[in-house]
């Protein structure tokens, strides 16, 4: 990307992600550059799936308006934040560490919690100006928004004079120019759920080489990535769409023999909440060690045995890892599953400083998938482990693996046309339930009206191959907005395998069907799942990209096209959700330090000032901890898609039928099929397929009587694609 004030160009911002951010930024911002009180910051239309770098003055990104708002709200920081035990394992180990005047560098600042709480450990009354070298904290942040909230906090802290902030990646920072000297001690925390993901590599390699002293102290001390063997048929599922489709017949095969890595997720470990439905086979075994005090390696390898310890099918590897924080080892951070109580290896481990009983959403356990149907073994039987980690991520391999299950030649044959989805659309693809209401909805559709031209308008896989299959007489077009080119190839490949000839089935851009010959002949059938590539993490309303293209194409639809989904029906269920809500509360002192100036611009719910709500936020409601239904499913507002969009609104009363907690609503769409409403397709928070939208409550509400009762409104805006919700008890 070229910045267009200075003129040049920064190829990092498009090679590797934001390090040096405490967390990474939302899905609507890729990378950012910046040039004096300026950036670029990439925003999505969400209607359109186009995109753009805008130009964004520093006052602009750090106002606190409503944008910036849900852009930081998107993010993890609140989260992060709210989780005690990580905060208060960081205070005792800078405590521990930092025990007399030195220079501190913290990368990845975020709001100074631990700038702050290193400054604090020092005791210097001096100021940045004053201190020299010695006694001096150099925070570095790289992400401008952030920047400008640390600053708030420093200031109501009365810490702004201790703390010197560089708004800069730390692969930028110069000694002598953005820091006086090399730092004695570094205490960062820029891990993500895998460990690596976040650049923790690479920002070690370059501040040991450029910015830390010889031998220098750091907070964590070492991390250490531990691993287990699980048999679990619901994670086989997100994976083995090849084994999981041989069962269902019906004749759609979106997996062909000799083609069964066509569709698949990618090689690399899915950050999960992994508490039900696991049996274990092995007991918990060291993987790698990562020592934050020298510098690391950029690749390692390590052959592991390990033996089970049932008999059963190894469909998984789960990781987790372990942070001693300070040198001595009394300070311990985990996030491994609530099975494990302490690694067995690790002695005086105080499970209170594990996160196993405190669930949070910046981290979570790993899920390695062993290829197709898994390695079975025996009790007491051994399996050999190849582990490996690059940079920025840790993967395995089973060397007992028999060789017709290993990835090979079949995966390097399939690369021209393969495509690799999410394993939550990889374990609908397998659903037979799906599958046949979904095949039903095209067959029903057909009868209506004998179709010359149809037309799927998202990137839905399976709709494309079956309607190329089903509909032998018309001519299918599919846009897939997501795949291209690749996906036309893919709809070649396995046209043989499903019945269809090559030239049945093609893909087209929008801007071609509207522009080509082909808009002469009419569309007949218009359908789509919906489902859009990349939009795994979007709120379910953003998928509404289906109405607004379908709208699009109202001027070569015929007359009496069949339309499919034909309406949306948004709905909501009031919920209790503890472990959500506390993970999203409003801050106040954390470890000591005041972070009330940062709530409303981090949507935190409870004790906001009066007009001031948090956002409605994407979440797999399943995997959000503690959850209980409080009351019946309403439906809020009709989406109809017949029509072309426009504004639409609507209300529910909403009447509780369990009493408890009520700490916020869960929103989703239900996709209706056809125009008998016979075939609805739910992406309600008892699907783990989709993500639901949750507006947490500004308090939590007790539910006392069955007589409680609220009301929800809703108005959807077509030109940003944004539903509001709005709420009040009755």
């Amino acid at each position: 990307m070229q910045c267009l004030f200075c003129k040049t160009l920064n190829p990092k911002l498009f090679l590797r992600s934001l390090n040096n951010t405490s967390r990474k930024s939302s899905f609507i911002i890729r990378s950012m550059s910046s040039c004096g009180s300026r950036m670029f910051q990439l925003k999505v239309d969400p209607l359109t799936g186009n995109s753009e770098w805008v130009i964004i003055e520093e006052h602009e990104a750090t106002s606190g308006d409503d944008a910036t708002k849900q852009l930081l709200a998107n993010t993890s920081y609140l989260d992060m934040l709210n989780d005690t035990p990580r905060n208060k394992a960081y205070r005792e180990a800078i405590d521990k560490t930092i025990t007399k005047p030195c220079h501190v560098l913290d990368i990845g600042a975020g709001t100074g919690l631990l700038s702050m709480m290193a400054a604090r450990a020092m005791g210097s009354g001096d100021s940045v100006e004053n201190s020299g070298s010695k006694g001096m904290v150099t925070a570095c942040e790289s992400y401008l928004p952030m920047v400008k909230l640390m600053r708030k906090v420093l200031h109501a802290n009365g810490m702004q004079r201790k703390i010197r902030i560089i708004n800069k990646r730390s692969d930028e920072l110069e000694v002598g120019v953005d820091m006086p000297s090399r730092a004695d001690v570094l205490v960062s925390e820029i891990l993500d759920s895998e460990l690596l993901g976040e650049g923790l590599i690479p920002t070690l390699q370059h501040a040991h080489d450029k910015l830390l002293t010889d031998n220098p102290k750091t907070v964590p001390y070492r991390a250490t990535i531990y691993g287990q063997l699980v048999e679990s048929t619901d994670l086989w599922k997100l994976h083995d769409l090849f084994n999981n489709e041989k069962g269902v017949l019906d004749e759609i095969h979106l997996v062909p023999e000799e083609m069964d890595a066509a569709l698949c997720v990618k090689r690399q470990q899915f950050p999960m909440h992994c508490d039900e439905n696991i049996k274990l086979l092995s007991e918990p075994f060291k993987v790698f060690d990562f020592d934050f005090w020298r510098r690391p390696d950029s690749h390692r390898e390590t052959e592991l045995s390990v033996k089970a310890t049932d008999t059963g099918t190894v469909h998984a590897i789960i990781s987790w890892w372990l942070l001693q924080l300070d040198e001595k080892g009394t300070v311990f951070y985990s996030t491994a599953p609530k099975w494990i109580s302490r690694p067995s290896n690790v002695e005086g481990l105080n499970a209170s400083n594990s996160c196993c009983d405190n669930w949070c959403d910046h981290w979570k356990q790993c899920v390695w998938f062993i290829p197709k149907k898994g390695l079975s073994l025996l009790k007491d039987e051994e399996v050999n482990l190849l582990a490996a980690h690059t940079d920025t991520s840790i993967s395995y391999e089973m060397k007992t693996l028999p060789q017709n299950l290993k990835l090979g030649q079949s995966e390097l044959s399939t690369q021209k046309y393969q495509i690799t989805l999410s394993p939550e659309k990889i374990a609908l693809y397998g659903d037979v339930s799906w599958r046949c209401s979904m095949l039903k909805a095209i067959k029903n559709a057909m009868k209506q009206k004998i179709p010359s031209l149809c037309v799927v308008v998202d990137d839905s896989i399976f709709l494309a191959v079956a309607l190329a299959h089903l509909a032998k007489g018309s001519h299918v077009l599919s846009l897939f907005p997501g795949f291209q080119e690749k996906g036309a190839h893919y709809l070649q490949a396995v046209a043989a395998s499903n019945g269809y000839s090559k030239d049945h089935i093609e893909v087209q851009k929008m801007s071609e069907l509207l522009t080509s010959q082909n808009s002469k002949k009419k569309i007949d059938l218009l359908v789509g799942e919906p489902f859009y590539y990349g939009n795994s993490s979007v709120l379910p309303w953003q998928n509404l990209r289906f109405w607004k293209e379908r709208s699009l194409l109202d001027p070569i639809l015929s007359e009496g096209a069949v339309i499919m989904p034909c309406k949306g029906l948004l709905k909501a269920c009031a919920m209790s959700l503890p472990d959500l809500w506390r993970s999203h509360r409003c801050l106040q002192d954390i470890e000591g330090f005041d972070h009330s100036v940062v709530n409303s611009t981090l949507g935190a719910c409870g004790g906001l000032p009066p007009g001031q709500e948090n956002p409605t936020l994407p979440f797999s409601v399943w995997q959000c901890g503690e959850s209980k239904k409080m009351s019946e499913i309403v439906t809020i507002m009709e989406i109809n898609f017949l029509k072309p969009i426009s504004l639409c609104s609507g209300k529910a009363k909403v009447e509780f039928t369990a009493r408890g907690k009520c700490h916020g609503f869960v929103l989703w769409i239900d996709w209706v099929m056809d125009t008998e409403e016979s075939i609805v397709m739910s992406a309600g928070p008892e699907q783990r397929y989709w993500k639901q939208g949750v507006k947490l409550l500004k308090e939590p509400v007790a539910v006392t009587t069955d007589c409680h009762s609220a009301e929800i409104k809703t108005s959807f805006d077509p030109s940003t694609g944004d539903l509001i919700v709005d709420y009040a008890f009755l």
